[in-house]
């Protein structure tokens, strides 16, 4: 258990878990982020003078991106060169007051500073270590520079992300580091919870292509049985029908009709009750062998009317469907702000500022923003002092 400052308030179901986080940019921040909203504390360890390189990435509120107000709540920030080993000594005796460490550097390179898991797990075998990296800590890619973008690649999705004929293009956000560090966090918890049995910690070993690649549903084993290389869709669903994007007087909306009560009243819905009654179109696999017709009835009903047309008649038939939100969409959308998905904090200077809300939602020990990301080193002396005064657990 970690006493930690009395001002973060600490609460939520990882109360009391102490987290040693080594890693920059995305992927091994946001798995700390996540364990941080729930209550961990997570001590943050950045080079002096740089810091995490977020903290410049895209647009930037007095000089820091606003990006890091998200990625770094609820974190402390230390500031250690890892390359000195008088560093590299603090960072070991912060590792055996910590439950998990956190790292998403390339393979090797927490070797490189003198912090072989290893021998962490041999000072603290409760400690519980989570690695991220491009291609894993073993195979003859582990080497290898490996960022989301290429992990996206590998993993399948990038070839699927495509009009046919058209050269695939990248998801807007960096999926596949998202991806990785959700897997990182499942892969603690249930550590965390193993260690209750066992009284022992382990290493995670999370790789961004594998978790890209395990959310690929049937790509695999579609090749495996009938040798099914899945090729570009567009905004269709390839197999499951019909589920598209469709243009509207003023815009496009997404239908997802391929219920098989549901197709029936969004057939009536369209005026296409003859659609509605045929048998073969009762299940999925016939609608799938008739999809461009299918696509065609529908395409025919939203082009004339405006997307609130259509989603009103959607929603008094009970087929989902939506509008492509833009993040404008988003700030002014009242279910966002209902579900708390729109929470404004308030800056150093006084301005507000908008992040997302905290997910999952729990009902008795829900996470919550405990404080604003910290300015660089301002924890050091705090954390410092901490292990300074307090003798190692045993």
């Amino acid at each position: 258990m970690n006493d930690g400052p009395s001002a973060t308030e600490v609460s939520g179901p990882l109360a009391g878990v102490k987290v040693l986080e080594l890693g920059q940019l995305i992927a091994g921040p946001f798995a700390a982020k996540t364990l941080a909203d729930f209550g961990a504390d997570v001590i943050k360890v950045e080079p002096p003078g740089s810091g995490d390189p977020l903290r410049q990435w895209r647009l930037l509120k007095d000089g820091t991106s606003v990006w890091w107000q998200v990625q770094s709540r609820n974190k402390r920030s230390v500031t250690l060169d890892l390359r000195d080993p008088a560093a590299a000594d603090t960072v070991r005796r912060l590792a055996l007051e910590a439950d998990v460490l956190v790292e998403n550097f390339r393979p090797g390179a927490l070797e490189g500073f003198g912090l072989d898991p290893q021998a962490l797990l041999r000072d603290n075998p409760r400690l519980i270590v989570l690695r991220i990296s491009g291609y894993g800590q073993t195979g003859p890619y582990r080497d290898k520079p490996g960022f989301g973008v290429v992990a996206e690649a590998m993993g399948g999705l990038r070839h699927l992300t495509a009009e046919p004929g058209r050269t695939p293009v990248r998801v807007g956000v960096s999926i596949g580091d998202t991806l990785a560090a959700l897997h990182g966090v499942i892969g603690v918890l249930m550590a965390l919870h193993e260690r209750h049995a066992s009284g022992r910690g382990q290493v995670i070993d999370v790789a961004l292509y594998e978790s890209v690649f395990n959310c690929m549903e049937s790509l695999l084993p579609e090749y495996s049985a009938f040798g099914v290389v899945r090729q570009p869709a567009g905004s269709a669903l390839p197999g499951i029908a019909p589920s598209n994007a469709y243009a509207c007087a003023d815009g496009h909306v997404l239908v997802a009709g391929n219920g098989d009560s549901i197709f029936r009243r969004l057939m009536q819905a369209i005026g296409r009750p003859d659609l509605a009654a045929d048998p073969q179109l009762a299940g999925n696999t016939g609608r799938v062998a008739r999809v461009d017709e299918i696509d065609a009835a529908i395409g025919a009903w939203t082009a004339s009317r405006t997307a609130a047309d259509v989603l009103a008649a959607l929603d008094a038939a009970q087929v989902p469907g939506g509008r492509i939100y833009t993040v404008a969409d988003i700030a002014a959308d009242p279910h966002y702000r209902e579900r708390g998905m729109l929470q404004e904090i308030t800056l150093a200077d006084g301005s507000g500022l908008l992040v997302p809300g905290i997910v999952p939602k729990l009902s008795r020990t829900p996470g919550r923003h405990r404080r604003n990301a910290p300015a660089l080193g301002q924890d050091t002396d705090e954390v410092l002092a901490e292990i300074a005064t307090k003798p190692p657990r045993n």
